[in-house]
């Protein structure tokens, strides 16, 4: 009869011991990453078991939410000023700070030809409406404002501009026709090497300052083994294979 006791009591603890191994991370995303990140969650998931919970945003607006108390676990931010400050702020995991990507700004239009491949519809002036993310919190939108003063274009444009809170706002002011063009994350609008509807140029690096994304866990994800494990995957050839189709540099 004793073994027949055992193997239940057996059972159960192995039960036990893999679901102590799985658990759940809440990330703060920055918008522009939204797809890559959709993607790494799913084999984060089936490889490691544990489970990625996102918010996306604006940077500058997470920082608040973080500096306020935010039950975020990690942080992926669209610039790498933003993650260090809150390093030297002491919210942070010690050491745990690295560049996840390297974003690449692109002009895009939903309409196919309308944004040729210098740029200089821009020049051209021939439109109403540019779109742009906040520059005050979201990196992308910084860029931006940095292309149009090396280009000698930011009065000239001035009256035109139509900002969005974050990235994902200024792609859809341009994506339902509100905008005939705008400055997106290049993730946004390609693809697996190509670009996936409209037209657009992909601004040279040297126009603005480079878009350094990095990643680093949060205070409150210290003691979590999923925010370890996350920045772990991220580094890996599979995440950095995702991160790469999606226009992005390592």
């Amino acid at each position: 009869m004793r073994p027949t006791r055992f193997a239940p009591l057996l059972l159960t603890t192995f039960l036990i011991a893999g679901a102590a191994q799985a658990d759940e991370v809440q990330v703060a995303v920055a918008a522009n990453f939204t797809a890559p990140i959709q993607a790494i969650a799913a084999d984060f998931e089936k490889d490691t078991g544990h489970k990625l919970v996102a918010a996306y945003g604006a940077t500058g607006q997470f920082y608040t939410q973080i500096k306020n108390g935010a039950p975020f676990e990690v942080f992926l931010a669209a610039d790498d000023t933003t993650p260090a400050k809150l390093e030297n702020e002491g919210n942070t995991v010690k050491d745990s700070r690295f560049t996840y990507a390297i974003g690449t700004l692109a002009l895009w239009s939903a309409k196919n030809g309308y944004v040729d491949d210098q740029g200089q519809v821009l020049k051209s002036n021939g439109f109403q409406h540019l779109s742009i993310a906040n520059p005050k919190a979201a990196p992308y939108g910084l860029a931006a404002t940095q292309v149009l003063d090396k280009l000698g274009l930011t009065a000239q444009v001035k009256g035109k501009i139509v900002e969005g809170q974050n990235i994902t706002q200024a792609y859809q002011f341009v994506s339902t026709g509100n905008a005939e063009l705008g400055f997106v994350a290049l993730s946004q609008v390609y693809k697996d090497g190509k670009l996936v509807s409209g037209s657009a140029w992909i601004v040279p690096a040297e126009l603005h300052d480079p878009i350094k994304q990095d990643a680093v866990i949060l205070s409150k994800g210290r003691d979590n083994p999923a925010a370890k494990a996350l920045m772990d995957y991220l580094k890996s050839p599979k995440a950095a294979a995702i991160i790469q189709s999606y226009g992005y540099q390592r």
